[in-house]
């Protein structure tokens, strides 16, 4: 008996890039949605990365990239020697701890109120009111400080005068310039940040609420067992995100609030950036400067996304 050879059955899929393609043509409208997206990134955050090797260059505009000299890792030596680096970094440092411990937690605050709120109507009103702020540029909402804050006519200082109370120079004062710009952050973009945690706390299950209370768990248990768990991983990726922004404490609303009298606790990375690499045309070195805050963050985007999975979070990536 002549004896048979079994071959094997290929699938009916087709060839594996017919299979991508039918895939691709299948959700052609969702790529085409992310399209604008990944165009943005690709053109205005990838693009830009080919003009970060003028850091490692005494960069001249009239030779270009290709023709600048070579001079390696010298702009970043004199950076950290330079006598302003412990300043400069302990100011950006300070704001951003501060902006992580006093800002971050309150949009998570705010959400989780507004979620108790059951008139839809007033909850709506209370949520257009808070979202307004956001819409106010940098240069009205220092405009407003000065307004309400100056020693000449301001408001508060009006206020303190008529109960007997010394003024107190806000604008001009080392003590008061990173309350005032924490202040400034608060004010203006808390409402706004809610979007995100609204929008997880309207996913939440109604059942679980429902069977909490037969059980007898009041508002704070429902909280606590609940809503804070439901909405555990979107704070994760959110506070993960936050760290890769970690130093950048905002540069339009800093360079508005700076003087001559406060410029010791203002001047930071961003507008030591602006002064060295606009205004005195180093162009070179203030690109440096800038890699070098893009790497901290980096790796505490990377060190924070470990950590969270360590601990059973998602993770961003």
């Amino acid at each position: 008996m002549a004896e048979t050879t079994t071959l094997p059955v290929r699938g009916t899929g087709g060839q594996p890039g017919s299979r991508k393609l039918a895939r691709l043509m299948k959700n052609k409208w969702l790529y085409l949605m992310a399209l604008p997206g990944m165009l943005y990134f690709i053109i205005f955050k990838y693009f830009p990365m080919w003009g970060l090797l003028i850091s490692f260059q005494e960069y001249q505009p009239s030779l270009g990239m290709l023709g600048s000299k070579w001079v390696g890792f010298d702009h970043f030596h004199r950076f950290f020697f330079d006598a302003s680096f412990g300043m400069l970094f302990r100011n950006t440092l300070l704001l951003a701890l501060y902006n992580l411990v006093f800002f971050f937690p309150l949009p998570i605050l705010l959400a989780l109120l507004l979620n108790e709120i059951r008139r839809e109507m007033f909850k709506r009103f209370i949520q257009t009111i808070v979202y307004v702020p956001h819409f106010v540029s940098w240069v009205v909402v220092v405009g407003i400080s000065y307004i309400f804050f100056t020693t000449e006519g301001g408001i508060v200082n009006d206020i303190l005068a008529a109960v007997g109370l010394p003024k107190i120079d806000f604008l001009m004062s080392e003590e008061w310039f990173r309350t005032m710009i924490i202040a400034q952050v608060v004010w203006k973009e808390t409402g706004w940040g809610t979007i995100i945690f609204l929008a997880a706390l309207a996913g939440v299950d109604q059942q679980l609420y429902e069977a909490a209370r037969i059980d007898g768990a009041g508002r704070l248990r429902q909280l606590w067992h609940i809503t804070l768990p439901a909405i555990r991983s979107v704070i994760v990726i959110l506070l993960i995100l936050r760290l890769g922004s970690f130093l950048d404490t905002g540069f339009e609303q800093i360079f508005l609030m700076l003087n001559s009298m406060n410029r010791e606790v203002g001047e930071v990375f961003d507008t030591y950036v602006y002064n060295v690499g606009i205004q005195q045309g180093q162009f070179s070195y203030s690109t440096a400067v800038g890699l070098f805050k893009s790497v901290i963050g980096l790796v505490l985007v990377v060190g924070a996304n470990k950590l969270a999975k360590k601990f059973g979070e998602s993770g961003l990536f």
